[in-house]
């Protein structure tokens, strides 16, 4: 099994979701889906985060910006629940957020607050969370690209 960081079937549905929905493209110009795959992971200048269907989401994707900005590694990052991606008292504020978009689709120009793995914490700005959904509406979780962050 591939892991999701180099799936080319993965990228396939992060970037088609996200086109469907927020009606822009993920990757920055057009390029074959392996290249695609790898720029995003490896060098895209913005974070991409992704988390499951389970009660309690877990990321099982984090490209190499998010895991710099949140301070985890791959194997890490992709065993976190992603509400501890936020102080416990944001999470019910972020909680809030999620269920908009479970119901929207998507959300553009989000902000908060959000906590390294260190403790620190740091704003997400102009961020765009989305439903993964794929061509046939099966859901398969949401995911979040985060163009700014800035230092608290």
């Amino acid at each position: 099994m591939i892991p999701l960081n180099r799936n080319p079937s993965f990228y396939q549905l992060l970037s088609d979701s996200y086109a469907r929905l927020v009606g822009q493209r993920l990757v920055p110009h057009v390029m074959p889906v392996a290249e695609a795959t790898e720029w995003l992971y490896e060098t895209a200048p913005f974070a991409v985060l992704a988390h499951n269907t389970d009660p309690d989401p877990v990321f099982i994707y984090g490209n190499k910006a998010a895991q710099r900005r949140f301070g985890y590694s791959w194997s890490e990052i992709t065993t976190l629940p992603s509400r501890l991606s936020a102080e416990a008292p944001n999470r019910e504020e972020r909680q809030q957020f999620l269920e908009r978009v479970q119901r929207l689709g998507y959300e553009t120009d989000y902000k908060g607050v959000r906590v390294t793995k260190s403790g620190e914490r740091f704003i997400i700005e102009q961020a765009t969370l989305w439903q993964l959904l794929d061509a046939d509406g099966t859901l398969h979780g949401q995911a979040v690209i985060i163009p700014r962050t800035r230092d608290i």
